[in-house]
């Protein structure tokens, strides 16, 4: 498995394009309310990324649509935004890419939509907390499978469903780069991470069970049981010491 390993000016090039997705994601973040379409949403982010000179790196992969996946309720990953009208009540999941300069950026986080249920409120914020989790994994001298152990074993705790069949991974140069991360695993087995690896985590839980299936369009993933589900997600860089956030929220609304 041939991973690459960025020196310290590829990270900061990388930075460009995590900005640019922390921008996008302020702005759609500040947008989300009852009556919103997911198209909107997606609207907001073809602009932003012109106005930064950025690229998507979701639109036209294999044939997808969207500058972003928006996957409400329900929905894991991947889905298609569109003419839904948002409700009081949903959660929706937003993943976003950016391509600047070559360099990729990737983040995805779950929003409350008006006021949602407090077993909604808890899964949103306990599959964030999973994501730090996993991300403070991410050392020198750990192993992939530490990361994944992290994010299943605190699911576990919590009584909620973990995603197995979808996780995390390399990116750079590429969207998806080597090595898959998944959201289980063994902390002394897997690649030894070193400095320099460029790494998206993402912690898919559901309130639900662990079972998942794909929808006729082809992308959209969803729970077997209908149960909602949340998904966070940050692109990360393993230094010497406490792994770099290059997706890092901004801390207020970008105008």
């Amino acid at each position: 498995m041939a991973v690459t390993i960025r020196n310290d000016a590829e990270v900061e090039k990388m930075k460009a394009a995590g900005h640019v997705v922390a921008v996008c994601h302020q702005r759609v973040s500040a947008a989300i309310a009852p009556g919103v379409t997911t198209g909107d949403l997606n609207t907001i982010v073809k602009d932003t990324l012109a106005e930064f000179g950025a690229t998507s790196n979701f639109l036209g992969h294999q044939g997808f649509t969207g500058y972003i996946c928006a996957s409400v309720n329900d929905e894991i990953v991947h889905g298609i935004p569109g003419k839904r009208v948002l409700r009081d009540g949903d959660v929706i999941a937003v993943d976003i890419g950016a391509i600047v300069d070559g360099w990729h950026g990737d983040s995805a986080w779950t929003y409350g939509v008006g006021e949602i249920s407090d077993e909604a409120k808890r899964l949103l914020k306990l599959t964030e907390e999973a994501l730090y989790l996993g991300i403070d994994q991410a050392r020198p001298g750990h192993r992939i499978g530490a990361i994944g152990y992290a994010v299943e074993t605190f699911a576990r705790a919590n009584g909620l469903g973990n995603v197995q069949e979808y996780g995390g991974h390399g990116v750079g140069r590429q969207m998806w780069e080597e090595p898959h991360i998944a959201n289980h695993g063994n902390p002394g087995r897997g690649m030894l991470l070193r400095k320099g690896m460029t790494l998206a985590i993402e912690p898919m839980f559901n309130l639900g069970g662990d079972a998942i299936r794909e929808l006729e369009d082809g992308w959209t993933i969803v729970t077997v049981d209908g149960s909602i589900s949340a998904h966070f997600e940050h692109t990360i860089a393993v230094t010497d010491g406490e792994p770099m956030i290059l997706t890092a929220r901004l801390p207020h609304v970008v105008d």
